[in-house]
């Protein structure tokens, strides 16, 4: 896996003291901690160790990761992992994809009410799943899905929406069957958007009365009453976006899903194409025409702005379960789901699925882990006999001694 040609420290570094000047003032901690971490992610003021081959000799200093969440060379890690954990919990059915998007009109006051705005989208999001799936006419089943939230679009702009991973089916009222829905139809999208534009304009209303939202700037005149009126009944009037896409099938594709998913950030190092000392010009998708692969260019500055908008207060979930597979009663639940299905045709607690998403990103993983300290045993990438063996660990800010001159530096 080749090292991309720029990185986003790169960006940082570049053009963080003007984003300061002119934005400062508006950063917040997590904001403020993802601009530290991210530039010293992989270099020698987070530490790191030095390692040797044991069959070639080949030395190499390896530096410590930054493991902020934000940063695109740490979540390889990171997703190797949660996809151990995840395949236990796939069941053999089909799977569907539904996504749920808020309308641009929320974007400024959810720039000012983070939290609020996003966990008011999970909650909606979620009760509309299973209010609908509850109903007899449609499923009239409990049924559990897991949702991870983003808020970009491909040129970095606000674009929340929840991606919700749901098995085609669910257990009986009485939990004595497990229902199933129809071959590549889960749920009435229609219904799903306006159950869904319902419910979170009801929460957006019960935080404006109980003096929860920060309404400033250009969104202070939502601040008087009948301003905030008129503007709820514009987004009720709006058709929101709910939209089910094609069903996976079953769970090794949608682990393979999952794999490119769950642990992605607002944008990969891979796509910066030039960064200058004005500039920063980055591949992106054009939905719209056809999925065209384009080029954007923006000010250092506004590139900044823009990825900044999507970290996260600290402590937020951005990774949820709910229904049947809510933690506080996942491994009774799935059990029972196994049970009805017959043991024999589902994922047994025990078994990891081999799936090419899976591989792939443990793959990453080695590559973006490779030299951490608590990963040891890497193949040499010199001679690809040998095993990476670590003979020195090397302080913050560690300067290089003499005997490591000339030792290749990882920082991928």
């Amino acid at each position: 896996m080749n090292r991309p040609a720029y990185e986003l420290a790169d960006v940082i570094r570049t053009f963080a003291p003007a984003f300061e000047q002119q934005y400062g003032h508006t950063v917040s901690p997590a904001q403020r901690r993802a601009l530290r971490d991210l530039v010293r992610c992989r270099t020698a003021a987070l530490g790191g160790h030095v390692e040797a081959c044991d069959a070639c000799g080949q030395v190499r200093i390896a530096y410590n990761s930054c493991r902020n969440r934000n940063c695109p060379k740490c979540q390889a890690a990171a997703r190797a992992a949660w996809l151990d954990r995840q395949s236990a919990d796939l069941l053999r059915v089909e799977y569907f994809h539904v996504v749920f998007t808020l309308p641009n009109a929320l974007g400024p006051v959810g720039l000012q009410n983070p939290t609020l705005l996003h966990g008011a989208l999970f909650r909606a999001a979620a009760a509309s799943l299973l209010t609908l799936a509850s109903d007899p006419k449609h499923l009239g089943a409990e049924i559990g899905f897991l949702a991870v939230l983003h808020t970009w679009g491909q040129t970095l702009t606000l674009h929340p929406h929840v991606h919700c991973v749901v098995p085609g089916g669910g257990l009986s009222p009485d939990g004595q069957r497990w229902l199933s829905c129809r071959p590549g139809f889960f749920l009435p999208v229609r219904l799903l958007s306006r159950l869904f534009r319902g419910k979170y304009l009801a929460a957006l209303q019960q935080l404006y009365q109980q003096g929860r939202l920060v309404l400033a700037g250009t969104q202070a005149q939502l601040a008087e009453p009948r301003r905030f009126a008129i503007w709820i009944d514009e987004l009720r009037a709006s058709e929101w976006v709910v939209y089910a896409k094609p069903p996976f099938g079953g769970p090794e594709q949608v682990l393979k899903y999952l794999a490119r998913y769950t642990h992605r950030v607002a944008i990969s190092n891979q796509r910066l194409v030039s960064v200058d000392d004005r500039t920063v010009s980055f591949h992106w998708k054009d939905y719209a025409d056809d999925n065209s692969a384009k080029v954007m260019t923006l000010e250092g500055v506004e590139f900044l702005r823009r990825f900044l908008q999507h970290v996260l207060p600290s402590g937020f979930v951005r990774i949820r379960h709910f229904g049947l597979l809510a933690n506080r009663h996942r491994k009774e639940k799935l059990a029972r789901c196994r049970s009805l299905l017959h043991a024999s045709a589902t994922v047994d607690s025990s078994e990891s699925l081999p799936v090419e998403g899976a591989e792939d990103a443990k793959a990453e993983a080695d590559f973006d882990e490779a030299g951490e300290a608590a990963e040891t045993g890497v193949r040499c990438p010199a001679c690809g006999k040998g095993r990476m063996v670590i003979i020195e660990m090397l302080p913050r800010t560690s300067a290089i001694s003499p005997s490591h001159v000339g030792a290749v530096a990882d920082t991928s």
